[in-house]
């Protein structure tokens, strides 16, 4: 039994905008996608089928029968992914109404500050070098096989670091590669598997991404080859992303770097000089 009374969950209806049926503006792959990588539940099991089947049958059949601490895990993820769920910002009072519940449920903001500073810890060797098998692997694919896995393989390294890994998303008219949480922010990421440096093009795109996305957002972008120095200088300065290529994750998991140390030398750098791209040797050596 759950701490959620019938009051809260119809606040929460009405929040979510679930009298249509829908919940926010997840489609059922997003929908899917967000339980099973924030809650770890298989929502389209036939446990909460409650009827109709629909999203907001499906959250209504969640809420009778999850823990307090799956319930926890919910709200959070709904904090932190309003914006990439819903086509408006989250309000103040959707805001105020996720905290009071996550409150009464048992969620304290310092043990939550304590999860992730543990998350700077680095990762053990046998890991990392199951990490580094995987990235091998992907290496030796076909071509048109490379990119979905390089996407499948920086959730699992996100997820070695306990940053809350999504998988890639769709919203109207453009693909976002998926979005992880370092330090409370919240990143999107780019992921690209070819075989000449990325050039500027890409990185307009993906920074054009951001533009449309809430002010706080970040952005990773993440080329398996790197990037030209003609596209960074092209690119210019101020911007709000922060290119890694595939030497810095071979570096970082030979030596068993911290993923979230690394990001956050990368943004304390880019703040201090403009630039989105320092290699983990040069930051790190």
């Amino acid at each position: 039994m759950n701490s959620l009374t019938h009051i809260d969950k119809q606040k929460l209806e009405r929040e979510l905008g679930m009298q249509s049926g829908y919940v926010l503006d997840f489609s059922n792959r997003t929908f899917e996608e967000f339980f099973s990588e924030v809650v770890d539940v298989q929502i389209y099991d036939h446990a909460f089928d409650c009827g109709s089947g629909s999203k907001a049958n499906r959250m209504r059949a969640f809420w009778k029968i999850a823990t307090n601490k799956q319930l926890i895990l919910l709200f959070r993820g709904l904090q932190e992914g309003w914006e990439i769920y819903s086509n408006t910002p989250i309000s103040d009072k959707s805001q105020k109404l996720l905290q009071s519940i996550l409150s009464k449920l048992g969620d304290s903001p310092s043990d939550y500050g304590a999860n992730q500073q543990s998350n700077t810890d680095t990762i053990s060797l046998e890991l990392s070098q199951q990490l580094s098998s995987k990235l091998f692997e992907v290496t030796s694919l076909q071509p048109q096989k490379r990119g979905f896995e390089f996407e499948k393989f920086l959730r699992q390294l996100f997820n070695a670091y306990d940053l809350s890994a999504r998988a890639s998303f769709r919203l109207v008219g453009e693909q976002i590669d998926g979005s992880f949480v370092v330090n409370n922010d919240t990143y999107l990421l780019e992921a690209k598997w070819q075989n000449s440096p990325t050039g500027v093009a890409d990185l307009h795109t993906f920074e054009g991404k951001l533009g449309e996305k809430a002010s706080w957002s970040r952005g990773l972008f993440v080329s398996s080859s790197g990037f030209s120095s003609e596209g960074l200088h092209a690119f210019g300065r101020g911007k709000r992303t922060i290119c890694m290529d595939g030497f810095d994750i071979s570096e970082m998991l030979r030596l068993k770097l911290s993923f979230v140390k690394i990001m956050e030398a990368k943004a304390r750098r880019a703040a201090e000089t403009g630039s989105p791209f320092v290699s983990v040797r040069d930051l790190f050596t």
